[in-house]
């Protein structure tokens, strides 16, 4: 197996200068991270890194990057043009993406120009894995900018495997919604083209599997996914760090004698730190407010406290982030012109880009950190301080909307909207005792050190792989050509020949009412088809009431099991009972689902003579699934000592009397016709009690995938059309 990664940025940057071209390693919370992984497999594991390398490059230089960047760093780089990236990157990445997922929906900005390019990108990164796919890879696509990617790559490679994970949050649906319908359905879809779709937190896994049943009309079982015939898992996977590696920088000889000279000039005084990206979600402004009104609230801190203020410079072209710098150096100075004296500044602001070096000694000196985003998918200042503490002596001061705050609940856990409770979380945590500080340290350390990056990996592509392995254990099940080729031939053999035909689901594709699925001249016509195959009895077997079957049947010679198998009609017969089963139990449970019908729009019920159906399919699916659950626990607790039985389909509860179903109206059709051949096709649980009831020599087919009891699956209606005319030409 070779694993491919597709990340927007390569490991890597690239300088092109007169002819000639430099590559050198990039750092990133990404790279550093799965970069940590790669170093544990690089002797089992061939890899290569799909990426944008930073910028446009001359046909020279790209010919020449995809080779030594291939030869040196695994790495093949996506030629994006500048002016597309722009609209890409800057646009719909980061004016429209991340603001909405990051709960910032004024700062959205729905431009078509943007989208375009959106989709454009997603298919030059399709364009360049063809170059290097090969058979047998997996591919592991990574963040916002290639949600659409997923689904391309499915498009072309159908048995390709395929994982993605999101490293931000993913937001409800009431913020996905804003995002314009079409293009919130694609970003959905885009991402189902995966085997198994990760997020850093269960909140994010629930929105997304709320989303698609909101806009996708999708349900889930326990995170999996029925979609194109393929059975999808959304999963959780809280993304950890290299955690030994800030423990040994932390514990070098460089990063106490930073320590030391720091605390030298600043004798006696307690260090609180705040490094974030400039970023509108970290909330650096509100944090300043909050240290300010700490100094204000709790003035024996003052010339004690200082404030370590570290920005990252990010996206400085966008016009929010410019305004966002400006508003941080403002109060910067208003806070240390407030309380500042001649031996004494409360904020020490540093605006650039530090290495682990020297951010690493800030982490083990300080005293609290300050990790407190509006909003942020996992956030890992919060684990690489708690890794930097080997003397587990401070305290984080986490925001409870950052996913961290989920596996590191040991920390002060703050609203990071609230700054009067971030200035106490401050007094808290500068007067925390050290017995308490290394109790909640060697607690998180443990966790972090457990479930690090390496884990991290590890467990989502060992699951991507037993996923793709059950997936092709479950399509090893479908018709293929051969496969039809050889039930053709089994069907030729052999006189008598049985064709038992569910209906809805079966023949035709499920609509919003019943009495809409009428059969078309195509179907009728293949059903005539049928008909002529040499001494084989057509029977079509349904929930449906006989009267419907019979009409809908009208001039087909075929026979018809009605309701479940409560009655039956042989070719050129009147109908007959199956069994005689009282219907006293009616109006008893008449009223608990007129009740719920009136709690669920949408819904109604049909009575038949055996059974009475709740239909919910045009009920809002949300409140459906809450209704739903409700009436099934009633309806069995009811009816535990009636003789009936209360089933789910597909989209219906059926209760009807115990001892009907298709498979004993079935055993009794064959035990009559007693037939050399057999063949059942069906789509829900209805159909599960024929296909369990008939001789192991029955080729029994299931319309869909998941668990049953038929031998082979099929994909929907169309192929068991097809299927059909296939076996009437044979």
């Amino acid at each position: 197996m070779r694993l491919i990664l597709v990340s927007n940025r390569l490991p890597v940057n690239v300088k092109e200068s007169q002819g000639s071209v430099e590559i050198h390693p990039s750092v990133g919370g990404l790279v550093t991270g799965i970069s940590a992984y790669l170093d544990t497999v690089k002797d089992s594991l061939e890899y290569i890194w799909v990426g944008w390398p930073g910028k446009e490059l001359s046909e020279n230089a790209l010919n020449i990057v995809k080779k030594e960047a291939f030869q040196k760093y695994n790495a093949y780089p996506v030629q994006i043009p500048e002016s597309l990236n722009e609209s890409f990157y800057a646009g719909f990445c980061n004016k429209t993406i991340w603001p909405l997922f990051h709960y910032f929906p004024s700062y959205a900005n729905y431009d078509p120009g943007f989208w375009d390019s959106y989709e454009e990108v997603n298919q030059i990164f399709l364009e360049t894995l063809e170059e290097i796919i090969q058979e047998g890879d997996m591919v592991w696509i990574h963040d916002y900018h290639l949600l659409l990617l997923p689904s391309l790559l499915r498009a072309k490679y159908p048995k390709l495997e395929i994982g993605f994970f999101l490293h931000i949050p993913f937001p409800t649906y009431e913020i996905f919604r804003l995002m314009p319908g079409m293009w919130r359905k694609k970003l959905l879809t885009g991402l189902l083209g995966s085997d198994l779709i990760g997020f850093h937190t269960h909140d994010y896994t629930q929105y997304y599997l709320h989303c698609i049943l909101r806009i996708l009309g999708l349900e889930n079982n326990f995170g999996e996914i029925i979609y194109d015939n393929r059975l999808v898992k959304v999963d959780t996977f809280p993304m950890g760090i290299n955690y030994d590696k800030f423990a040994k920088i932390a514990a070098t000889d460089q990063s106490t004698a930073i320590i030391e000279d720091t605390k030298k000039a600043f004798i006696g005084s307690k260090f609180i730190l705040s490094v974030d990206r400039l970023d509108y979600s970290k909330g650096v402004y509100a944090r300043l407010e909050a240290f300010e009104r700490f100094l204000d609230k709790f003035p024996k801190w003052r010339n004690q406290a200082n404030l370590l203020l570290v920005v990252v410079p990010s996206r400085e072209q966008v016009e929010q982030y410019q305004e966002m710098k400006k508003a941080i150096d403002e109060i910067v100075g208003r806070i240390n012109g407030k309380f500042a004296t001649l031996d004494w500044t409360p904020i020490h602001y540093q605006y650039r880009m530090l290495s682990l070096e020297e951010l690493v000694p800030l982490y083990r000196m300080s005293d609290a950190i300050l990790v407190t985003p509006y909003r942020d998918g996992m956030n890992l200042v919060a684990k690489e301080f708690i890794a930097s503490k080997i003397d587990k002596k401070g305290v984080l001061i986490l925001s409870e909307m950052a996913g961290a705050s989920k596996e590191l609940g040991e920390a002060i856990i703050v609203n990071p909207n609230n700054v009067e409770e971030m200035a106490d979380a401050i007094h808290e945590a500068l007067g925390m005792n050290e017995a308490e500080q290394i109790q909640r340290n060697s607690t998180m350390q443990l966790r972090t050190k457990r479930y690090d990056v390496v884990r991290w990996a590890s467990d989502f592509l060992k699951t991507l792989d037993l996923r793709k392995s059950y997936q092709d254990k479950l399509s090893s099940r479908f018709i293929d050509k051969e496969l039809k080729k050889e039930i053709y031939r089994k069907f030729s053999v052999g006189e008598k020949k049985l064709i038992f035909l569910d209906y809805d689901g079966t023949l035709v594709p499920f609509q919003k009412k019943p009495e809409l699925a009428i059969p078309s001249e195509e179907l009728k016509t293949l059903l005539r088809r049928l008909v002529e195959i040499k001494n084989a009895e057509i029977i079509i077997i349904s929930g449906r009431d006989k009267d419907t079957l019979l009409d809908w049947m009208q001039g087909l010679d075929v026979s018809i099991v009605a309701e479940h198998g409560a009655w039956i009609r042989e070719r050129g017969k009147e109908w007959r009972l199956f069994k005689q089963a009282p219907n006293d139990w009616k109006p008893r449970i008449q009223p608990i689902l007129e009740q719920n019908v009136d709690r669920l729009p949408g819904s109604f019920i049909e009575e038949k003579n055996f059974s009475l159906v709740f239909h919910y399919r045009n009920a809002d699916l949300e409140l459906a699934e809450v209704r739903v659950k409700e009436l099934t626990d009633d309806l069995v607790h009811y009816t535990a000592n009636m003789d009936v039985t209360v089933l789910q389909g597909n989209k219906v509860i059926e209760i009807k009397n115990t001892g009907i179903s298709k498979g004993y109206a079935g055993l009794d059709l064959v035990n009559y016709y007693n037939p050399d051949n057999i063949l059942s096709i069906g789509d829900d649980w209805t159909d599960e009690s024929l296909f369990a009831a008939l001789p192991e020599h029955a080729v029994t087919i299931k319309v869909g995938i998941g668990p049953s009891n038929a031998k082979y699956n099929v994909k929907d209606y169309e192929e068991v059309r097809e299927f059909l005319r296939g076996l009437a030409l044979s």
